[in-house]
């Protein structure tokens, strides 16, 4: 399982494309159970790297539409059929 400080150094991407090497070797059932165990740790610990990421993004967003008068302009992005932005 990645270290707190090795996962602060991943970005986004990084991390996501680790979350999802672990997926796709624990559905082709490449993994003992130990070692199934210690990805799917490792999983988490990056899934939840990948979340605190997007809430500081989703932070940032809402600081830069913030009107003038302090309000809160909120539009939430619309997705493509993919869940990929358009």
């Amino acid at each position: 399982m990645p270290e707190a400080t090795d996962l602060n150094t991943l970005s986004f991407e990084e991390a996501l494309k680790r979350l999802e090497g672990i997926v796709a070797a624990m559905e082709r059932g490449e993994l003992g159970l130990e070692e199934g165990i210690g990805k799917f740790e490792e999983g988490m610990a990056l899934a939840k790297h990948c979340a605190d990421r997007l809430n500081e993004v989703e932070k940032k967003v809402e600081i830069l539409v913030r009107k003038a008068d302090r309000t809160l302009d909120w539009k939430p992005v619309e997705l493509g059929g993919d869940g990929e932005n358009p």
